[in-house]
């Protein structure tokens, strides 16, 4: 936080983060950092989560190749995601960047906020640019009227790993010093790359001294965060027991009639575990 207290910023290396859903999703390099960049922001959202057990889940809708990108995280800010086409990609845009804005698309900005047994809070905005983090930027405008600068990158390989990622978050807080608005602003233009300033293994103090460069500020916390499933056979179990039990039969009876062994299988789209379920075992769900 700066000393004046003015604004409260994150800085998240998520290279680690990153390099794990490619690896989990197969994906090409601009969806790669597509579904980065928004693991990266819903990490930090979830950092800013007040108790355990509240959990915030922020999701894309646009008309782009991506389809649907949903990221789940929980108050520490260990996260999982899903994107729904990991092949989708294009040419490289007018800058010569991955052009994540055109696979995603146009569209809608989706924040779930889960508290509990509160009812969860539900924001919806418009899709800016389909970049991210501009799109995060301005749902917190617009949504919550809360001032945010949100500085998002990844940066993908040749071989399509994650090379480097991470974001560096501001919001001014109520009755902010406007010079310290102004010299935050001016700073923000040395992000401009940020995911290489990660990769070139500059850490997150560093970065931190760049985009707080001319502003008094202290270092309150730093925590680990990694993407985290929280699938299981349990919870797998109860989205089958959802199906109802005659759609459970007449999927064991098609089986059946095709001659193949009679189970089911379902799958966890956020890590790809899969979890198998024989007759007996589905019919023991409904008693």
């Amino acid at each position: 936080m700066t000393r004046d207290g003015s604004a409260r910023i994150h800085v998240i290396d998520s290279t680690d983060i990153v390099r794990c859903a490619v690896e989990i999703h197969k994906t090409s390099a601009t969806a790669g950092a597509a579904i980065g960049r928004l693991l990266t922001v819903t990490s930090v959202m979830g950092s800013m989560l007040g108790d355990p057990g509240d959990s915030v889940t922020v999701t894309l809708r646009g008309d782009g190749q991506a389809g649907i990108l949903t990221a789940v995280s929980d108050y520490e800010g260990n996260v999982r995601g899903y994107i729904e086409n990991p092949a989708a990609d294009l040419p490289l845009n007018d800058r010569g960047k991955l052009d994540v804005g055109g696979i995603v698309g146009s569209g809608i900005l989706q924040v779930i906020r889960d508290a509990g047994g509160e009812e969860p809070y539900i924001g919806v905005t418009e899709l800016v640019s389909g970049e991210i983090g501009e799109d995060i930027a301005s749902y917190f405008a617009e949504s919550e009227q809360i001032p945010t600068m949100c500085a998002v990158g990844v940066l993908i390989g040749r071989d399509l790993s994650c090379l480097g990622a991470g974001c560096v978050f501001i919001q001014m807080l109520p009755f902010y010093d406007d010079k310290t608005a102004a010299r935050l602003e001016e700073n923000a233009g040395r992000l401009s790359r940020i995911s290489s300033m990660f990769a070139d293994g500059m850490s997150c103090e560093e970065i931190m001294a760049t985009a707080l460069s001319g502003v008094e500020y202290d270092i309150f916390d730093e925590i680990p965060v990694e993407y985290r499933c929280t699938c299981s056979r349990e919870r797998t179990a109860r989205a089958l027991y959802s199906l109802g039990r005659a759609e459970v039969e007449r999927i064991l009876s098609e089986q059946r009639e095709l001659g193949e062994p009679e189970s089911i299988e379902l799958g966890c789209r956020f890590c790809g575990k899969k979890y198998v379920f024989d007759r007996r075992e589905a019919e023991a769900l409904f008693g």
